[in-house]
């Protein structure tokens, strides 16, 4: 049987950072995998894993467990069948709803494969002061399904977020376990700690999405000789676009930054080339972290994920002229 541990949070909280974090320290005999949804088409998350080593497995577009729980079947059976992992992560969309990946987990037909530990639930506490959030189905299904509460960011966390955590701990988290934590660093022994949180949910009232299951890091491809290819997608009250470049396209380091630091979305998230190799873009709100390497990725991709209406083809327009050849 595969341990396996859903780790669920918010847009921003901080899931794909901690599971790059968790398969860093993992034990170098084990295979892990990890099956990621996201929001967009795009598959940033993916590709910002692609480098650790794990089994990977992608369902873009939307909620995995949609459409009768199809798109997660198909990914979930052909890593459990296939990769045979020690241990697997599965990481829904920020603004997915739990109930059903729970439900489908705890089914009969996967109880010889599949020993379900404790979920963990990343929670920016910042969060917990800003009504959008704390009045939103999910957001608070996604903390109501935890086991382990993973009060993330806490060097971006000011006192008046702590007391709101602490208000919060004491109002609708009593007797579950808390960890504070900065960059997703927790203790890998958070993941073998038991499912002890049965409570029956609700199904989401606004839970109807459509993706595609894709395999492997593909998601959204370059067919034929195509240089570059935009995606939407809308859904929950939320827009996303993404961008995909192919390998040859490399980006003025400076001027991706910014553009990338200034846009109008809530969630900008992206792995490019540069010229001094890759630049990791994530940005939630305000907060912008960025990570260089000199190895540079297979292809570029960008995201951005907003409540607002946009106007994407001026962004699309200022994105392509920080390509450094023009002509592309």
């Amino acid at each position: 049987m595969t341990r396996t541990n859903l780790i669920t949070g918010f847009l921003g909280s901080g899931k794909t950072t901690t599971i790059r974090h968790l398969l860093a320290h993992k034990d170098p005999t084990e295979t892990w995998a990890v099956l990621v949804n996201e929001f967009g088409e795009v598959g940033i998350d993916g590709a910002l894993m692609a480098d650790s080593g794990a089994l990977l497995k992608e369902i873009p577009g939307g909620c995995m467990c949609c459409v009768n729980g199809l798109p997660m079947q198909v990914g979930l059976n052909t890593l459990l069948r296939q990769g045979k992992p020690d241990r697997l992560l599965i990481e829904p969309t920020g603004l997915g709803h739990p109930k059903q990946i729970l439900d489908m987990l705890t089914s009969p037909v996967y109880e010889p494969w599949i020993d379900l530990r404790a979920t963990l639930c990343l929670l920016d506490p910042r969060q917990l002061r800003d009504e959008k959030y704390v009045t939103n189905e999910n957001f608070r299904d996604q903390l109501a399904a935890a086991d382990i509460i993973v009060a993330n960011k806490q060097d971006r966390s000011d006192e008046e977020s702590l007391a709101a955590l602490r208000a919060w701990r004491e109002s609708d988290a009593a007797g579950r376990e808390l960890v504070l934590a900065t960059q997703g660093e927790i203790d890998l022994a958070l993941l073998d700690k038991p499912r002890l949180n049965l409570r029956e949910l609700p199904a989401s009232a606004h839970h109807a999405h459509a993706p595609a299951q894709r395999n492997g890091l593909a998601a959204l491809s370059l067919p034929g000789n195509q240089r570059w290819r935009r995606s939407l997608n809308s859904g929950q009250g939320h827009h996303a676009c993404g961008w995909i470049f192919d390998a040859d396209t490399v980006f003025d380091t400076i001027g991706i930054l910014e553009w990338a630091r200034l846009a109008p979305a809530e969630r900008v998230k992206g792995v490019l080339r540069i010229r001094e190799g890759l630049v990791r873009i994530n940005r939630q709100g305000q907060d912008f972290h960025i990570e260089t390497q000199s190895a540079p990725p297979p292809d570029s991709r960008i995201e951005l994920i907003t409540a607002n209406d946009t106007d994407w083809n001026a962004l699309q327009s200022a994105l392509l002229k920080l390509r450094l050849d023009k002509s592309l």
